[in-house]
């Protein structure tokens, strides 16, 4: 099997690492593990590309490359350039330091890159560690991640629908509890859940020369959300798969706005 590894926190972060390492125990010896990651950190770019600019790309290693440009484009370089005679049969985007649940998902590089993935016509997973105290005494906080990644993502490639003969093809979203390796009470198929109150704001200062700036602040990440949704099976322990894809169709909306609009 040959896997293409992506994230959006850079291609020297620790969690893709550990993506490599799950990577590598899901391809076994005869398979082959490909990194093309951003050259620099692209936290919150969703599922931006480079349309308007060129992205650099630099062989850093054997099957490593590293550009400037978002997940995405880690995504679109890697299956039309890199490895264009041989795409991959699986990407993994992460392991993203932080979790993806919830209305973050929408604002996720991670989340974004296995989102090209499958739009690409590939199998992805995206791969999240949420971080909370009881992380803080770990010597490894990603070693929830890295104990039970590659068993789920086995789990996946051998039970879930991967729905190829759609426009859309399904992509995951997985995302590991703010715990210990053992302190994973197991695993739930969940929605993707909105926690309550505020969500991303900004706060301004003031720099010493007077010019004017503004930070994104994000909302507290324990806040209660959703009922039985990704976010808060998270919280209670468990690590959570969620289905996804591209198609922000609505649905169940479209029946009645027919009847009302084409009438």
């Amino acid at each position: 099997m040959r896997i293409l590894i992506t994230n959006d926190d850079g291609i020297n972060a620790p969690g893709l690492k550990v993506a490599e390492e799950i990577a590598a125990e899901i391809a076994g010896p005869e398979g082959e593990v490909w990194v093309v990651a951003p050259a620099f950190e692209q936290s919150g770019v969703a599922h931006c590309i480079s349309f308007s600019h060129p992205t650099m790309i630099a062989q850093l290693a054997e099957r490593r490359y590293a550009a400037e440009g978002s997940p995405a484009d880690c995504v679109l370089a890697a299956i039309h350039d890199i490895m264009a005679d041989a795409p991959p049969d699986l990407v993994i985007s992460g392991v993203n330091r932080g979790n993806n649940s919830g209305e973050n998902a929408a604002y996720s590089g991670t989340v974004g890159g296995a989102m090209e993935a499958a739009l690409q016509g590939l199998p992805a997973i995206a791969l999240s560690q949420y971080f909370g105290p009881a992380m803080l005494a770990l010597d490894d906080p990603f070693e929830c991640a890295r104990k039970h990644g590659g068993d789920i993502v086995r789990q996946l490639l051998d039970h879930a629908d991967w729905n190829a003969d759609q426009d859309f093809r399904l992509f995951y979203n997985v995302n590991f509890p703010p715990t210990s390796a053992d302190g994973m009470k197991g695993l739930r198929v969940a929605p993707q859940g909105r926690r309550r109150g505020a969500g991303f704001s900004v706060e301004p200062f003031v720099a010493p020369n007077g010019r004017r700036f503004l930070w994104v602040r994000g909302a507290p990440q324990d806040a209660e959300g959703t009922k039985d949704s990704d976010l808060m099976f998270n919280l209670e322990g468990y690590t959570t798969v969620t289905p996804m894809r591209a198609d922000l169709t609505c649905h169940s909306s479209l029946a009645d706005l027919r009847r009302a609009l084409e009438a």
